[in-house]
């Protein structure tokens, strides 16, 4: 039988690993968990990879059922969520941070980690690697092993599904679990009684014994209290103790059916819609999907909810406001004020009344009202008072004494006499005439500020004027001038009247009891206190327009100025009544010109072109010297000053003040800013300091600022743009391309600051034409070695510096007669036409078949005899002069040996021609039909070779003529020139050497070219120097580079 158990339980287990992991349907994995759990098998034997059985007992042991249960439930939590990791790790899409589980999450903290195991089962889906901050996979995992985790998942699901099942009390077999756990066979303390007994509610609020129920009353169940029978000796002992219950029995009613039910209450929750009894871990009804605190419509019928004020009306707007809301949403007071006192937002208009009281009027004595603020007496039907404008006092309610009616007796008709009319009330004609009055004034005013006067003015204006024909402000204009000038004069008289009562007493009174200074004495004998317009002005305005009162009120302020003056150190009491007066009185205009002769000499030295006078590091006072480096150097910190003066002070190291405090500012190291200051240039040997010293981006080295100067300013005038290099490791190579743009890029911002204005413009047209050289359409003038862009597609052309023409095909200097003709034929028109070209003979034939730059294509008219290594002076290219092949130290030629600069020839390169004699090179030519001249030509300087050469002297090199001695037969040219010649017509028409080789010099050729020279054993001489001959021509063509067709 448990064979078979076991064979039923792989079956289902595999089914659903493979349901699992796979494209399985979900009803398919929970048929499988469910079948798994529904097999009649211990945990021992129903788990494979999981401790089941060990995770049961160490979380769901405790001392009751109770306990048991919410252990049990705990355990279920956590086996879900590991459920979930182990299901992201088998799905097809994982998430992005699948490798790791982290111990900060919350969920994690608060499930996995609060179990014991939990840890256990992450270990078997692969988060073996422990980290500071939680579990992950090793880093040589790339994938989780599916089909593993996929099994230990199935058994966490089926764990899981058989504690839900058993903490529902629905699980087919908890004998296995009871054995493990014995506290799940025991009951609960108590049992409810078989018939729920309904408690009265006369009974409520007389037993303390019993909870208040109105807090349990919304539910049907909450009316009936369970009674405790575990201990039902006592609790009748303790009830039968009052008096009243002397003869109460207590009947013990047990019912197992409904201790059952009210021990599943405990663990299970009826749905008031659908009355289904669910788990008490769900949440949602599991027929009708409500929440679990939702009720049917009948239940809110039954048991009404409590009123929720969702809405309330407010008291001073009657708007209806939202529940939630605290203030208003209109007026914005708040939820319980009042309602408030009616103020009118503007005065409500008031009839037109009669100037006075009218009999007839009703209620005449009670149509008054008097104003509380003004006293102003206003009518009834205005409830604003018409001079404030403030509203009209709600009147207080008097209580009203009833009297009896009294007894009406009979009054005899008396005849009406007509009323006098009132008199006028000397209040209401006051007020009349106040209002008046401020109306009047504030018209005036409003008049004043549209002239630019104050009030005050207006005011003390109408004052003193008296006269209501003549408007203030007209007033101000004719009258107050005067009127201040004589309130100066006041002034002035009073003052030395004061001051001479004052020396009349012999000394009985002190100038402190007179209020007069003993300077202001002295300014007094010397014309009085001369006071401005503004401050007297000012003390007229305070005096109310008295003139007597604003005199000496004027000279109580100024007084007071000169003292708040003299406090601020300026003693000259002379002059400070002098300021005040041209400051009209304002102390702070009076001391900017106080200040201003002081701050005179600063003023100069800020504005002045000469220099800051220099920091004397020798002043005796340190911390003077320290405070002028802060200030003028912005050192960091006061140390740093220190510093850099004890650097100063130094005799043994003379440093500059601005290469200490440069050094200063980098660092704080005694030692690291010697070394800073003190750098040897490694060309002149000569001591400076970092800031003193010049360094290429190529290149650690570094020159001090002159030697780097020097160097690039004679590389820029006398040699190429490829020399400026550094002069100490003569780096970088700037043959190459690449190297060359970068490094130029940064040169020219260093040779900017260095260099003086013409050499940099100079090494800026050396760097341009560099790089117009590359360009196809570039030219150089024959004339004057200009190099342009020349974009036409016309012979002629005119140089844009010289303007020069020469033609852009043969580079010669153009004539009239290159005009429709090629360059060919007007090289022979030349010859046959042009007497000097006649005159000239061969040195001018080899002077324009001169010698051109296969880089560059500039062109120069010299020989190519002597050394064939030939350097253009423009580019700096090595090459050869007769056959344009490159010179180089690292050869691309396969299989040479050679190393050092060298170049490889042709066989018909002047550089291996120029060893024949003339007669061998003529008979070459007469093989070929090619005709040469042997004359000397009528004009030319017998004796001497006239042809220009490029010649070393004193390692420099310059361009003049051969001198040698010619030779007869040679055309009136040297031997080595006349070689040149003829090698230049076997080139020109492409003649190959080869058949004039001797024996020796045709093996030497097929070595030199690697051509197989093998003899055959039975070859003779003359067919083996045939066979290679001919080999050798096949094999080695002539040199492409060789100039031709000249």
């Amino acid at each position: 039988m448990a064979s078979t158990l076991s064979d039923q339980l792989e079956e289902v287990r595999c089914h659903a690993e493979a349901c699992l992991y796979s494209t399985g349907s979900v009803l398919e994995v929970r048929a499988g968990i469910s079948a798994m759990a529904n097999i009649p098998l211990p945990p021992s034997a129903k788990y494979r990879y999981i401790a089941a059985e060990t995770m049961i007992i160490e979380n769901g042991v405790n001392n009751n059922r109770k306990e048991t249960i919410g252990s049990l439930q705990r355990l279920s939590t956590a086996l879900n969520i590991l459920e979930k990791y182990g299901c992201n790790l088998t799905s097809s899409s994982r998430p992005k941070y699948w490798r790791a589980v982290k111990h900060n999450n919350p969920v994690f903290r608060a499930t996995v980690d609060a179990i014991q195991g939990g840890r256990a089962v992450l270990c078997l889906y692969g988060y073996s690697n422990q980290q500071p901050d939680g579990l992950s996979f090793p880093d040589e995992v790339v994938e989780p092993d599916i089909e593993k985790v996929a099994a230990v998942t199935l058994e966490v699901m089926s764990l899981r599904m058989e504690l839900d099942m058993l903490i529902k009390e629905a699980h087919p077999h908890p004998e296995f679990f009871e054995r493990i756990i014995p506290s799940l066979n025991q009951k609960d303390d108590f049992e409810p009684i078989s018939d729920a007994v309904a408690i009265p509610s006369s009974l409520r609020e007389s037993q303390p014994l019993y909870m208040s129920l109105a807090s349990l009353s919304q539910s049907p169940t909450s009316a009936f209290l369970p009674v405790r029978t575990a201990n039902a000796s006592t609790s009748t002992s303790i009830s039968t103790r009052h008096t009243e219950r002397a003869n109460h029995h207590r009947t013990v009613v047990t019912s197992s059916k409904m201790r059952k039910n009210h021990s599943s209450s405990l663990l299970s929750w009826h749905c008031t819609h659908c009355t289904r009894v669910n788990s008490n871990q769900d949440i949602l009804c599991e027929t009708c999907e409500r929440p679990r605190l939702a009720s049917s419509g009948s239940a809110k019928d039954e048991f009404p909810q409590p009123f929720t004020i969702t809405e309330w009306q407010c008291k001073s707007c009657t708007v209806v406001n939202a529940g939630s809301s605290i203030l208003c949403e209109v007026c914005e007071r708040p939820r319980l004020a009042t309602k408030p006192p009616a103020t009118p937002t503007r005065p409500t208009p008031t009839p037109n009344r009669p100037a006075a009281p009218v009999l007839g009027m009703p209620g005449d004595p009670d149509s008054q009202w008097m104003c509380q603020f003004c006293t102003y007496i206003n009518y009834t039907p205005a409830s604003v008072c018409e001079m404030c404008d403030l509203p009209r006092p709600e009147p207080t309610k008097m209580r009203v004494k009833l009297h009896p009616p009294s007894q009406v007796k009979k009054v005899p008709v008396l005849s009406v006499k007509p009323k006098d009319p009132p008199m006028e009330d000397p209040d209401l004609r006051r007020q009349k005439l106040m209002r008046e009055e401020g109306l009047k004034l504030i018209q005036l005013i409003r008049d004043g500020e549209k002239k630019g006067v104050s009030p005050e003015e207006v005011y003390t204006g109408m004052r003193v004027s008296g006269d209501g024909n003549i408007l203030p402000c007209d007033w101000l204009k004719a009258e107050l001038p005067h009127l201040l000038d004589q309130i100066c004069a006041t002034a002035i008289s009073s003052r030395a009247a004061d001051l001479k009562a004052g020396q009349n007493q012999n000394g009985t009174g002190t100038a402190e009891d007179t209020g007069v200074e003993e300077g202001e004495g002295e300014q007094t004998r010397g014309g009085g206190v001369t006071l401005s317009r503004a401050e007297a002005k000012l003390a007229w305005l305070s005096a109310g327009g008295d003139t007597e009162r604003a005199a000496k009120q004027a000279l109580r302020d100024r007084h007071s100025k000169v003292k708040e003056l003299c406090s601020l150190g300026f003693t000259d009491e002379v002059r400070c009544q002098e300021v005040l007066r041209q400051s009209e009185g304002e102390v702070r205009g009076a001391l900017s010109l106080l200040q201003r002769p002081l701050m005179e000499p600063f003023h100069q030295r800020m504005w002045s072109d000469q220099p800051e006078p220099p920091i004397d590091i020798n002043h005796p006072d340190k911390q003077r010297v320290c405070r002028r480096l802060l200030a003028v150097y912005d050192l960091p910190s006061w140390g740093r000053c220190e510093l850099a003066l004890s650097l100063l002070q130094e005799r043994t190291a003379p440093y500059s003040l601005d290469d200490v405090v440069q050094a200063v500012r980098e660092s704080h190291d005694r030692d690291f800013i010697r070394r800073v200051l003190a750098k040897e240039c490694p060309i002149c040997l000569s001591e400076f300091p970092h800031s003193k010293m010049q360094s290429l981006t190529s290149c650690q080295c570094s020159v001090c600022c002159g030697c780097f100067q020097q160097h690039f300013t004679i590389a820029v005038r006398d040699k190429h743009i490829r020399d400026m290099v550094c002069p100490v490791c003569w780096e970088p190579d700037i043959n190459d391309p690449e190297h060359l743009n970068s490094y130029f890029s940064t040169l020219d911002i260093q040779l900017r600051e260095c260099l003086e204005a013409e050499v940099y413009d100079l090494f800026h047209k050396k760097l341009t034409e560099q790089a117009l050289i590359k360009d196809p359409k570039f030219l150089w003038c024959s004339h004057c070695s200009y190099g342009f862009i020349y974009d036409g597609d016309q012979l002629k052309v005119t140089c844009f510096q010289c303007r020069n023409s020469f033609c852009a095909q043969c580079k010669k200097p153009w004539e009239s007669q290159h005009g429709g003709l090629s360059c060919e034929r007007y090289q022979s028109w030349k010859r046959e036409n042009d007497p000097e070209y006649q005159r000239q003979g061969l040195a001018g034939y080899l002077r324009d078949n001169g010698i051109t730059c296969p880089n560059c294509r500039f062109q120069y008219a010299l020989s190519k005899g002597g050394c064939m290594h030939f350097s253009c002076s423009q580019c700096r290219y090595q090459f050869c002069s007769g056959c344009n092949n490159p010179f180089h130290t690292t050869c691309a030629v396969i299989h040479c040996s050679v190393t050092g600069l060298h170049a490889h020839h042709p066989r018909d390169c002047l550089f291996y021609l120029r060893d024949w004699e003339p007669g061998r090179l003529q008979a070459l030519l007469q093989n070929k039909g090619v005709e040469f001249n042997t004359d000397t030509p009528p004009g030319t300087q017998a004796g001497l070779c006239g042809v220009i050469e490029q010649k070393d002297e004193s390692g420099q090199q310059t361009d003049s003529a051969c001198g040698a001695q010619t030779q007869p037969g040679h055309a009136g040219l040297c031997e080595k020139h006349y070689r040149e010649y003829l090698v230049s017509l076997i080139n020109s028409h492409s003649i190959d050497p080869a058949p004039l080789f001797n024996a020796n010099e045709l093996v030497l050729a097929c070595r030199r070219y690697q051509v197989d020279d093998a003899r055959g054993e039975l070859e003779d001489d003359v067919t083996y120097y045939t066979r290679i001959l001919e080999k050798l021509i096949d094999e080695v063509p002539l040199g492409d580079k060789v100039p031709r067709k000249k």
